[in-house]
């Protein structure tokens, strides 16, 4: 499954998860990007991204909001606990 995604704004905020390890609560965070494409479709949506591994992909994108030049074409190759990745970048 993909998605095509453009990122109007961006913020990392402090989320309270329960770990799907243990059942306990702890404090994540998580990079939350405004959406105002998906598929090429106007849309006001959010794009949380809880992973470490997923963030990091976005990492030399953040500052200057780079991204906004650019779609980003995400994936899900797995079910469960596999995180999504970036599978292309779009330049806009």
């Amino acid at each position: 499954m993909s998605v095509r995604l453009h990122f109007t704004d961006h913020r990392v905020v402090r989320r309270q998860i329960t770990d799907p390890i243990r059942g306990v609560p702890v404090e994540r965070e998580s990079l939350v990007f405004y959406v105002d494409r998906e598929n090429g479709s106007r849309v006001d949506k959010m794009y949380s991204i809880l992973s470490q591994k997923h963030a990091a992909e976005f990492a030399g994108y953040l500052e200057g909001k780079r991204y906004l030049g650019y779609e980003f074409v995400i994936v899900k190759d797995a079910a469960g606990m596999v995180p999504p990745r970036i599978s292309q970048v779009l330049p806009m």
